[in-house]
């Protein structure tokens, strides 16, 4: 049985980051590292919790009229094939602790609201600019296990490219391609992930409807955004000590 705290925090996590349009992996990466979980198992489980909760983000956010297909598919389209071999490559662990460091400085300034608001387009992403940062976001995520959202929609945020609800529906559809990818990259799910990972989907499923929703429809929850903010800040931290 998992334990109430675990599956409170994955909850939390889950409805935070579906609330921008995140799958939230850089936050179950964050709390297996620290709770000291295998390594075998961080990457696959996070992609998983990963598919979930994305699909649950992408789905609101597409329904309540935020979704762009033509500023998706070229980072799509280009993301998908690095992810899977990213995800087939073995980084030496303090490198991917490193890495990973860098991705939660990311989420904490995204939740944080450090890239704008988005309330405005000033202008559309050239095809070549979207297809390189495509594929390096996508090598990026399939080797750490993250879906990439939470590097896409700053990027998107800083150069007017989209709002802050356009940022969240693509971002998800983007999480949702890669982490497919880089599951597959993995050579499926196998014995990674086991039958005590059920209860973590539940809580990020739980989470992710909630999230999803408040950030589609409703009012963002600023200040809980803010304390996962500070948690990921400590988190990174500790991982560049590590």
């Amino acid at each position: 049985m998992i334990e109430v705290g675990l599956f409170l925090a994955l909850l939390v996590i889950a409805f935070l980051y579906a609330s921008v349009g995140h799958g939230g992996a850089s936050g179950y990466l964050a709390l297996m590292a620290v709770l000291g979980t295998a390594p075998e198992v961080i990457r696959p489980t996070a992609l998983v919790l990963n598919l979930f909760v994305s699909c649950i983000a992408f789905v609101q956010f597409a329904r309540a009229g935020h979704f762009r297909w033509k500023l998706l598919w070229p980072f799509a389209v280009a993301s998908v094939p690095f992810a899977w071999l990213g995800a087939r490559i073995e980084l030496d662990p303090m490198v991917y602790k490193r890495l990973l460091a860098i991705c939660l400085l990311a989420a904490v300034a995204r939740l944080f609201g450090l890239f704008g608001k988005g309330l405005n387009v000033t202008s559309a992403p050239r095809i070549p600019v979207a297809l390189g940062i495509g594929a390096a976001l996508g090598l990026i995520s399939g080797m750490i296990g993250i879906g990439g959202g939470i590097l896409l929609s700053p990027i998107l945020l800083l150069f007017g490219w989209s709002t802050a609800k356009q940022s969240a529906a693509v971002s998800a559809a983007f999480i949702f391609v890669n982490s497919a990818a880089g599951i597959v990259g993995l050579g499926g799910i196998g014995p990674s992930v086991g039958v005590e990972q059920v209860g973590w989907v539940a809580a990020a499923v739980i989470g992710g409807l909630l999230g999803a929703y408040t950030g589609a429809l409703r009012y963002s929850e600023v200040r809980l955004r803010q304390v996962l903010g500070a948690v990921l800040l400590l988190a990174s931290v500790k991982l560049f000590w590590a």
